[in-house]
């Protein structure tokens, strides 16, 4: 069970890179993003949910074994949060990398309450939950740039 847990919170071992893990740990939401997005709604939604109190778990499990909460290695976190930046947008490669850088400057930031839940809430739960908030404020920069930016740019070009 050890195993499974390490494994699993590590992102299939990306979160065992050398540098930026939480980086590296975002990469595995490509994929995942890939394959949720022709999902209708209600699938996404209760997949994303199932997936979030997943990683809740086994952040707690992993945070456990490593005797530290949160974990460099933890980085399943990074992609529900990215998820949640994706999410019910079609997959498209400038979504995806938008996406990411998206998600990857507020989860580094950490504007509150994000700030918040990643000093306060010291278990499983906090661990992903300050992902979840910097990937709401992900999803609506990405939202504003694929609405706003995209078409200006495509326009110049």
């Amino acid at each position: 069970m050890r195993r499974l847990i390490l494994f699993f919170s590590s992102n299939a071992g990306l979160g065992y890179a050398p540098v930026a893990s939480g980086t590296f740990g975002t990469l595995a939401g490509l994929p995942v993003f890939w394959l949720m997005a022709t999902m209708p709604e209600s699938i996404y939604y209760v997949t994303w949910l199932a997936l979030f109190l997943f990683s809740c778990w086994v952040s707690q499990a992993a945070g456990e074994i490593y005797g530290v909460v949160d974990d460099g290695r933890i980085v399943i976190d990074e992609l529900v949060g990215y998820l949640v930046t994706v999410a019910f947008l079609p997959f498209t490669w400038i979504t995806a990398l938008l996406g990411f850088l998206c998600f990857r400057f507020f989860d580094i930031l950490k504007p509150p309450p994000a700030s918040w839940c990643d000093r306060e809430i010291k278990n499983g739960f906090g661990v992903v939950l300050d992902d979840v908030v910097a990937g709401i404020y992900g999803a609506i920069t990405l939202r504003l740039m694929l609405t706003y930016l995209i078409p200006w740019v495509e326009e110049i070009l």
